[in-house]
C-alpha cells in the first residue's frame, strides 16, 4: 500500500517513519502507548516517531518530553499527518470547539468479512470517570452520504458491517436536519450485498418503544446490543454522572427481548469506582445477577488525571478492587456458558469469518463465536452449524449447508 510516495509497511519490519495513534482510556493504556513509542525508536534510532491520538490530545506535554518522540499530533491533525511529518512539525489545537466530523474517507478494515464503519466522532456526556470527551471533543456526525458511499462499496467484499464511534446514540443531534441514527439505519439498510448491520457500543437511553418500532423492521440490523451499564447501584451511577437508573437499564432489557427473539445482551461494569462500598458493589452483583446478560466486561476504575472522579473522596484500594472484579467475571462466565449450552441440538447461521488451528470460526447474528471444520473453503459465507457442544468462550458444530 502507498500513500504519496510513501510505503506502509508491517509492525515488524523496519520502518523510516512510525505513526502510533495513541489511546488514554485507562492508564493502562496510557502506559502501553509509551512502551510502544519507545520500542519503535529501538528499531530504528533514525526514525522519525510519531505520537498522536487521545493521549497526545490531553497528555501533550508529557509527551512531548520523550526523548524517543519527534512529532506530536493532536486528533484533529491526523488528517493532515503526511503534511506534519514532511515539515517536521508538531501540533495539537484544541478539539473542543470542532463543530464538523473530520472525515478520512475510507475505512482500513481488518477482517475479511466485517467493515467498521465510524459514523461520529466526540461526545457530550462528561462521565465523571472518563477524559474522552476532552480528548474527542464535541459531538461531530459525519454526513450521512459519505457513510452510504463508503458503504455501498463496502458491499462488494463484505457482508457485514459494525456501525461506531465514541456516543453513536447521539447521531445526527448535530445537524440542522432532523436525521438521526435509525434514519441512518434504515438507508444502510437498503444497501444490496451488506448481510448483516451490527451496533458497537450504545448508550441504553437510546433504546425505547419508539426506536424499536422502527429498528425491528429492519431485517438486516443483527439481535445483539452492547448496552453500557457502567454500574447495577443507583447511587454509584449518580457519581459517575451517568443519566439513568437501574430500574430503566432493566425496562430496557425486557422491551430488547419482547422485541428480538433470541437477542443477546452484553455490557461494560467499572469496579472500584471512588466511594463504592462492599453494600454498593452487592447491590450491583445481585443486579446483574438478576437480569443475566450474556457477558460483562468487567474493568477495575482506573483514575484519569483532569476527571472529576480522580478528586473523589474514598478512592477504592487495588486489591479490592481485583476481589471485586473477580467476583464478577466469574458471574459473567457461568451466564456466558449458560447461554451457550442452550444452543446444543440447535441450526445456527453463521457468518464465517476466517480458518484458525485448523478449525473455521465466526459469529452468529446474535455475536456467538461458533467453531467448525470443513473440507471447503467457508470464508465469507453464511453457512448453517449445527451445535453439538458448548464452552464459555464459543460453541463447536457440524456444517450442515452451505
Amino acid at each position: 500500500m502507498k500513500i504519496d510516495g510513501y510505503k506502509v509497511v508491517g509492525s515488524k519490519e523496519k520502518a523510516d517513519i512510525y505513526v502510533i495513534n495513541t489511546c488514554t482510556v485507562t492508564n493502562m493504556s496510557d502506559r502501553k502507548s509509551r512502551q510502544m513509542l519507545r520500542r519503535v525508536k529501538e528499531q530504528n534510532k533514525d526514525a522519525i516517531v510519531v505520537a498522536c491520538g487521545c493521549y497526545v490530545q490531553v497528555s501533550e506535554e508529557e509527551l512531548e518530553a520523550i526523548k524517543e518522540i519527534d512529532i506530536v499530533l493532536g486528533n484533529k491533525e491526523k488528517a493532515d499527518i503526511v503534511d506534519y511529518v514532511e515539515n517536521y512539525k508538531s501540533s495539537v489545537e484544541d478539539v473542543m470547539h470542532d463543530k464538523e466530523f473530520e472525515d478520512f474517507g475510507e475505512v482500513t478494515y481488518t477482517e475479511k468479512t466485517r467493515a467498521v464503519i465510524k459514523v461520529q466522532d466526540g461526545c457530550d456526556r462528561f462521565c465523571s470517570y472518563c477524559i474522552i470527551p476532552y480528548a474527542r471533543g464535541r459531538v461531530r456526525s459525519r454526513k450521512p452520504s459519505s457513510i452510504i458511499k463508503e458503504v455501498s462499496k463496502l458491499a462488494e467484499h463484505i457482508q457485514e458491517i459494525v456501525i461506531t464511534g465514541i456516543h453513536i446514540a447521539s447521531y445526527g443531534k448535530d445537524f440542522k436536519e432532523n436525521y438521526r441514527l435509525i434514519d441512518l439505519l434504515e438507508d444502510l439498510n437498503k444497501i444490496e450485498g451488506i448481510k448483516r448491520i451490527r451496533l458497537g457500543s450504545i448508550e441504553p437511553l437510546l433504546i425505547n418503544e419508539e426506536f424499536l418500532s422502527r429498528l425491528t423492521k429492519l431485517e438486516k440490523v443483527c439481535n445483539h446490543f452492547h448496552l453500557s451499564l457502567q454500574s447495577g447501584c443507583n447511587e454509584v451511577l449518580k457519581r459517575m454522572n451517568r443519566r439513568y437508573t437501574i430500574e430503566q437499564f432493566e425496562e430496557i432489557v425486557e422491551l430488547l427481548r419482547k422485541a428480538y427473539k433470541d437477542v443477546l445482551i452484553t455490557t461494560d461494569i467499572i469496579v472500584g469506582f471512588p466511594g463504592e462500598t462492599d453494600e454498593e458493589f452487592n447491590q450491583t452483583y445481585n443486579f446483574l445477577n438478576k437480569i443475566k446478560l450474556y457477558k460483562m466486561h468487567v474493568f477495575k476504575y482506573s483514575p484519569r488525571k483532569g476527571t472529576k472522579a480522580v478528586e473523589m473522596p474514598n478512592q477504592v484500594e487495588g486489591k479490592t478492587k481485583e476481589l471485586r472484579s473477580k467476583k464478577l467475571i466469574e458471574l459473567s462466565n457461568k451466564n456466558q456458558l449458560s447461554y451457550n449450552e442452550s444452543y446444543i441440538g440447535k441450526d445456527l447461521e453463521v457468518l464465517i469469518e476466517e480458518k484458525k488451528n485448523g478449525k473455521f470460526k465466526g459469529h452468529t447474528k446474535n455475536y456467538v463465536l461458533v467453531m467448525c471444520e470443513s473440507d471447503l473453503d467457508l470464508e465469507n459465507k453464511i453457512v448453517t452449524v449445527s451445535c453439538k457442544m458448548a464452552e464459555n468462550e464459543h460453541v463447536e458444530g457440524t456444517v450442515i449447508k452451505v
